[in-house]
């Protein structure tokens, strides 16, 4: 019997003893490859021993101190390190200990902002259904994670969803992407209005959507469109790359590739690699400087936050993946990582489509590929599909509901940023052995 009290109770999970490169290995010895990053976080892979060194120095130095009586250097330096790279004006770092936090931050720095303006009565949060922004409370009423939502639904502030950006089943046959990306534009424009521009506080959408819908990217210019939206009515808009950002795409930060530069942006995950709990949100000085002209305080915090020795495990992980040019080899290694997922799997009647930036790639399926229509939810394909790569040593991040909170299945595979095109191959290999297994040859 295990006291750990994190998920599913009645699970027995295997005990992992160490992480080398790529992989973990578990108490047996078994080698595992990571090929979704845990939940897209491993960046670096396992047991990198530079990042190690970096932690184990800040310790001797100082751990934690809190942020109410000091600063440190390498909080400092690791803001100073994303402001310098951040798109536009993002160059005021707040940081927490995840993704969770850095939202549920965003959201009261927003409300903030037009209390500090005056315009109070801007208090609705417009995001997207099939997106998921953190389990806090406030996180998880702005996301649109139907079955994450139900139980705590009384508990949650009410929000507003308007259609997410899914080309694979949402766009029109013969619409191009310029008007696809006009009309759920449009659909924002016109939610804001319903509510009154006077009354909306913020637009929340995760860059390129994570696990919710399996890695949805924007098509065409509809980031852009949905910028200009935004600037018409006076509203804010947050993009989340806690999943996305942080190079997963091959851009330090997604929204970058889109040419767009969002109010407020939130990072965690492949910020410190999972070598320390880190999360921040990056607030543009036009934000700022409301509120150092009108109360001078941002009336929120953590215990943690800025924590030191998280600071140092994260500025060690970022100066490495610039210095080694990872970014360039996230690029072309998803390419080939899509590529071959066609090349080995295009022909299965159940593979529906393959999406996505960089080394962050969605598999969805289907139970027919013409219709598009979903397997049976009854079925638990995408748990089936985990259990079947857990035995065949590949570690993916599966889901189910990937439409609608019921029905699809899709696995993401976002693995580390050090992969090789050998990698690569084997993780595909992988795959498809994994995908024949569950829902046969095809």
């Amino acid at each position: 019997m295990t006291h750990v009290f994190h998920r599913n109770p009645r699970q027995a999970l295997e005990i992992v003893e160490r992480g080398e490169g790529i992989r973990l290995f578990d108490r047996e010895g078994r080698a595992y490859i990571d090929a979704s990053g845990g939940a897209a976080v491993s960046c670096l892979g396992h047991g990198h021993p530079e990042v190690i060194a970096a932690t184990k120095k800040q310790l001797d130095e100082i751990a934690y101190a809190h942020s109410s009586f000091f600063t440190t250097r390498v909080c400092e330096d690791l803001a100073d390190f994303l402001a310098a790279r951040a798109p536009g004006d993002l160059n005021h770092v707040y940081f927490v200990s995840g993704g969770s936090e850095a939202v549920e931050a965003a959201l009261k720095l927003a409300r903030q902002y037009f209390v500090e303006l005056g315009q109070t009565s801007r208090q609705h949060f417009i995001a997207r259904r099939q997106s998921y922004h953190g389990n806090t409370l406030g996180a998880l009423a702005i996301g649109g994670n139907a079955w994450r939502r139900e139980p705590f639904l009384p508990m949650l502030m009410p929000a507003h969803h308007v259609s997410p950006c899914y080309a694979y089943r949402d766009q029109r046959d013969g619409e191009t992407d310029a008007q696809y990306a006009q009309r759920l534009a449009d659909e924002l424009d016109a939610k804001i209005r319903e509510l009154g521009s006077e009354n909306v506080a913020a637009f929340v959408a995760e860059t390129v959507v994570g696990a919710t819908a399996g890695v949805l990217a924007p098509v065409g210019d509809y980031l852009r469109r949905v910028r200009e939206v935004c600037d018409r009515h006076g509203v804010l808009l947050i993009l989340d790359e806690v999943m996305s950002g942080m190079g997963r795409t091959g851009h330090l930060f997604a929204c970058a590739e889109d040419g767009v530069v969002p109010d407020i942006v939130t990072i965690a995950k492949g910020l410190g690699a999972g070598y320390q709990p880190i999360g921040a949100m990056i607030a543009s000085s036009r934000v700022y400087d409301a509120i150092v002209a009108g109360s001078g305080f941002f009336q929120h915090g953590h215990t943690y936050m800025g924590h030191a020795t998280a600071c140092a495990a994260a500025l060690a992980v970022q100066q490495i993946i610039e210095r080694d040019g990872l970014l360039a080899n996230v690029l072309e290694r998803g390419e080939q990582l899509r590529k071959s997922l066609w090349r080995e799997l295009g022909d299965h009647p159940n593979l529906g489509d393959v999406r996505g930036r960089g080394l962050f790639v969605g598999v969805e399926f289907v139970a027919d590929k013409a219709s598009k229509a979903t397997l049976d939810p009854a079925l638990r394909t995408h748990a089936k599909l985990k259990k079947a790569a857990m035995e065949n040593g590949l570690m993916m991040y599966p889901m189910g509901g990937t439409i609608d909170g019921v029905h699809g299945d899709h696995v993401l595979l976002a693995p580390p940023f050090i992969c090789t095109e050998a990698d690569i191959e084997e993780i595909v290999s992988k795959f498809a052995a994994t995908v024949r297994a569950v829902l046969g040859e095809g």
